[in-house]
């Protein structure tokens, strides 16, 4: 089985860290380790990018620029395939004109994709027009009666990345609806 994200202990994490050990969890409260050969102690690298290591925000710069150059191209994001049901989401909200889903690679114990279900060329928050308006009240509401709906009313924040500089890596304009443990200032 690959190698997981999710909280392990004090006594795992330098296993994991000096890259000769990966993690996988048999039923979700028990965690089990296994050793690696050498030639798969590289895919441990990413494993969480709450550690925000040199390479991995490297990498993550670099998927957003890549994302950049074809985000005009009007080709079918994630996003659309997921709404369409033909990737799997775990979806907590969905209305005739929004769809809110768990991000797969959570920054918090609560982070919450929102997106339009119709892109109509916002792509990005600066691609924003008049027309947009409804949409985006519409968006900003929803992300309140989600973050009720996830017992993190009492505080949240709400993320949108515009541009390969805040790294947007897909371009269907989302909010990430983050929470369950305290923020901290500044951001990012």
């Amino acid at each position: 089985m690959a190698a997981l994200s999710f909280p392990f202990s004090s006594i795992q994490a330098p296993l994991l860290r000096a890259g000769k050990w990966s993690c996988s969890q048999i039923p979700r409260t028990r965690m089990n380790l296994k050793p690696l050969g050498l030639s798969q102690i590289g895919i441990l690298a990413p494993i969480r990018r709450g550690f925000s290591s040199p390479r991995a925000l490297a990498d993550e710069e670099a998927a957003a620029k890549a994302a950049a150059a074809v985000a005009e191209t009007g080709a079918p994001t994630i996003f659309d395939k997921i709404i369409k049901k033909e990737i799997p989401a775990t979806i907590v909200y969905e209305d005739a004109k929004v769809l809110a889903f768990r991000d797969i690679n959570p920054q918090a114990p609560v982070h919450i994709l929102l997106i339009p279900k119709i892109r109509d060329g916002l792509t990005q928050l600066s691609k924003a027009e008049p027309r947009h308006a409804e949409i985006l009240g519409h968006m900003l509401y929803t992300a309140k009666v989600v973050a009720e709906g996830e017992g993190i009313s009492e505080g949240y924040r709400i993320v949108i990345n515009n541009g390969p500089s805040a790294c947007q890596s897909v371009y269907h304009l989302h909010l990430h609806i983050i929470g369950g443990r305290q923020m901290k200032w500044p951001a990012g």
